[in-house]
């Protein structure tokens, strides 16, 4: 169960250094990321401003007065004629997994994604992350495709899932 104290809310630029902890966490120890070298503030700054520009949905998870988890939906491709498609990204604080609170976080990213006017979600998966593909799977996602052997990540090859909902 997620904790009684959740709240979750639009994003703040005074949430950068959790935001970018928590992703730091995931880049060093697992391949829920294919980044190798985590980025820093002033760059998460700048990939959360952008997304606040064009007023993408951006959430975080706060319980106790700490960020615990995150959420965005943004640019699938660049190209315009993928103007409806959003790419989800749901992260949590280590100690948060486990207990509910992805589902939250993805379905109030649906909610508001399909509030901005998305018509597709896209979620790309590493393939040994099997909780994401199940979380995704629970908000309606259907798996599209696997593809094995896309990502190099600590001395070995890790393949994708693409999942994708209608919103």
């Amino acid at each position: 169960m997620p904790p009684t104290d959740l709240v979750i809310r639009d994003f703040s630029p005074a949430d950068i250094p959790a935001i970018t902890a928590i992703y730091a966490h995931y880049v060093k120890t697992s391949v829920a990321t294919f980044d190798l070298e985590a980025p820093d503030e002033a760059f998460m700054a700048n990939k959360w401003g952008h997304m606040v520009a064009f007023g993408h949905p951006t959430i975080v998870a706060e319980s106790g007065g700490r960020l615990v988890g995150y959420a965005y939906a943004s640019e699938y491709r660049t190209r315009p004629a993928y103007r409806f498609t959003c790419e989800d990204t749901v992260y949590l604080a280590p100690d948060m997994v486990g207990q509910g609170l992805g589902g939250l976080l993805l379905a109030e990213l649906i909610r508001r994604a399909q509030a901005f006017g998305f018509k597709q979600m896209i979620g790309i998966i590493a393939d040994e992350v099997g909780a994401s593909v199940k979380l995704h799977e629970k908000q309606g996602f259907a798996v599209l495709g696997r593809f094995p052997a896309l990502g190099y990540k600590f001395d070995r090859w890790i393949g994708i899932v693409h999942v994708q909902r209608a919103l």
